[in-house]
């Protein structure tokens, strides 16, 4: 549909899907009852680098939890793009360039949680018993954060955004274990992102290192 010519602010909703796909490729399970949706946002002349545009996503999906869950109920984004909601994961986020535009895919666990190896995940049924609001309800409250953030994205830049995101995220010194594209695992210590939004990694030699991709995981071994 981005292909031939779906404009920016059209937003597609799936009661469920049979072919969903994560990061690096994985498969999604996307069982009916969770928020499975997609939107468009056309790259114009000025914009920001169209990849941090996970970080804005990231951001709407906070807000908009923090709406929908307890005020006590921790909520954290971890680098790239995930939110965590009692250190569990709750969404997915994934980006995709066609041609002038990114299609934003955005999957919210609402009803159920699927098993994911090595990775604990929940609900917002789990996390907060007493919200019955379903996927649809759910998308309503999200497309107005989200177009919030898009505008602060384009008026105030991409700095505005990642301080916004630094502010929600795990601290300096927490723990991570990220596996590089080759596969290969490091840990260490989170000390920020650059200000192109790549994560900075202090491994336990001191090396600070500098990575672009990665699949990220919380390590309290790397913090001890």
């Amino acid at each position: 549909m981005a292909q031939n010519g779906a404009a920016e602010g059209f937003w597609l909703r799936a009661e469920k899907q049979v072919g969903g796909v994560g990061r690096l490729g994985r498969k999604w399970e996307s069982p009916p009852g969770n928020l499975y949706c997609s939107t468009v946002v056309d790259i114009r002349p000025g914009d920001p680098a169209p990849s941090s545009l996970s970080f804005v996503t990231a951001l709407a999906v906070h807000d908009m939890l923090r709406g929908q869950l307890c005020a006590e109920t921790p909520v954290l984004l971890k680098w790239p793009n995930d939110i965590l909601v009692s250190d569990a994961k709750i969404c997915g986020i994934l980006l995709e360039r066609v041609a002038d535009k990114v299609v934003v895919g955005i999957g919210v666990n609402i009803v159920s949680a699927p098993e994911v190896p090595d990775r604990a995940t929940i609900s917002l049924r789990a996390a907060n018993a007493e919200n019955e609001h379903d996927a649809s309800q759910i998308l309503a409250d999200l497309i107005p954060r989200f177009e919030k953030r898009l505008k602060q994205w384009r008026t105030s830049g991409f700095p505005s955004i990642l301080q916004d995101w630094t502010a929600a995220a795990h601290r300096p010194g927490s723990g991570l274990s990220v596996s590089d594209p080759s596969g290969e695992k490091i840990h260490g210590e989170y000390q920020g992102v650059t200000e192109d939004g790549a994560l900075r990694l202090r491994k336990a030699d001191g090396t600070l290192i500098v990575l672009h991709a990665g699949d990220v995981e919380m390590d309290q071994r790397a913090a001890g």
